[in-house]
């Protein structure tokens, strides 16, 4: 689903991503793991374009995203990301958060499609063959209805329809981070990138988030996850890779990589948090 070919990210002089070719296979839950500013979060912002590539290619369903001609927002659609700090709108209730996406977009695309049936119906006045008008599809009010009744299944899968109407300011943090995962749900992602998801909760809120996951890896959800939770990691993901000095130094299952005794910079790594 997205391959990386030698990819670098450069800030000034700091090359933080040194050459990265690998691949996200369809249906995996990838786990990166390594010491802090070994690159892990850079690598992952990379993969939906939050950073611009120095170099290499981002392959994302046969087209290369890092590509500058390439409409990165049209890919964007199908990736959703979850960051450390939940970046809710706290000027919306949790179902406005829901549907804000969802709802611009497809309004976006009628509109699109209205334009090019006004300017198809402007050529048809002179076109002795006529070409079919294209449909605007759902009416507004269609659409909307849609994202809530969407956004109120999502709620109620993580067991929070009773906050739909009130504000990110009344939660927790654990219930943050879970409209945040449903809210990038909402626009039905091909790939999900989580970044740090729990390391800015209280550890008793980190169960409910890691659930919450779990349940997506369950119903083999593509995902990308960067996380410091190392007993996740070896329960949940279907590979890990550890990242040292911005480039991925081990890469295998959750059993090689923790039982990994030949690679001393991994070894060093793990002794210090397990």
């Amino acid at each position: 689903m997205i391959e990386t070919i030698d990819l670098v990210k450069r800030y000034g002089d700091h090359t933080v991503l040194k050459g990265i070719t690998t691949e996200i296979r369809d249906g995996e839950q990838v786990a990166i793991i390594g010491p802090s500013g070994s690159g892990k979060s850079t690598f992952l912002r990379c993969l939906n374009c939050m950073e611009d590539a120095t170099s290499g290619s981002i392959i994302f369903d046969g087209v290369d995203i890092a590509d500058m001609s390439v409409d990165i927002n049209l890919h964007r659609r199908h990736m959703g990301m979850v960051f450390q700090q939940f970046n809710l709108f706290n000027n919306k209730t949790v179902l406005q958060n829901i549907m804000l996406a969802p709802v611009t977009v497809a309004m976006s695309d009628r509109r699109k499609i209205r334009r090019e049936a006004f300017f198809v119906r402007l050529a048809n006045l002179f076109r002795r063959n006529k070409k079919p008008v294209p449909d605007y599809g759902k009416t507004p009010a269609q659409i909307k209805e849609e994202a809530r009744a969407n956004a109120l299944r999502l709620l109620a899968k993580i067991g929070l329809t009773e906050k739909a109407d009130v504000y990110p300011s009344t939660l927790s943090g654990g219930q943050k981070q879970r409209i945040a995962i449903i809210r990038a749900l909402a626009m039905n992602p091909k790939v999900m990138l989580f970044d740090e998801p729990t390391s800015a909760l209280d550890p008793e809120m980190v169960g409910e988030v890691l659930s919450v996951i779990r349940e997506l890896a369950e119903e083999n959800m593509t995902m990308v996850i960067v996380t410091h939770e190392m007993g996740f990691a070896r329960e949940v993901a279907s590979r890990v890779l550890f990242m040292d000095d911005g480039l991925i130094t081990a890469d295998g299952t959750p059993e090689e990589i923790f039982g990994n005794t030949e690679n001393e910079r991994l070894r060093s790594f793990l002794s210090k948090v397990l």
